[in-house]
């Protein structure tokens, strides 16, 4: 089993920053993927970004150029940077990790972009 957990959202303005953190622990396949979903209220659950052990990355075309994803396998835990935060960025932020023919979420955090 793996346990994700999510930290880092909050309220902020537009064009501001916010910087999510997803820790991992538990019995993690050494090769994997990990990513970044989102939830906005009434909307489906969608891809953001996602990263490999090899740290290949992609990046939905909604956020390209105002997020990046990162990762430190050595401390098990990933990274998303936001800047330039929308409006429509609002969501909850959900960590993934995919290895071993298995998937784990976290619990999400939120992200609230508004003045």
């Amino acid at each position: 089993q793996v346990q994700l957990v999510e930290s880092g959202g909050g309220l902020v303005q537009p064009g501001g920053s916010l910087r999510l953190s997803c820790a991992a622990s538990g019995s993690i396949p050494s090769i994997n993927v990990m990513g970044w979903y989102r939830q906005a209220p009434g909307k489906e659950r969608e891809l953001v970004a996602t990263i490999t052990n090899g740290g290949n990355t992609y990046y939905a075309d909604s956020v390209k150029g105002r997020f990046s994803i990162s990762r430190d396998s050595a401390a098990n835990r990933m990274y998303l940077q936001m800047n330039s935060l929308k409006p429509e960025d609002t969501a909850v932020y959900y960590c993934r990790l995919i290895g071993s023919g298995s998937a784990y979420w976290g619990q999400g955090t939120k992200v609230t972009v508004s003045s």
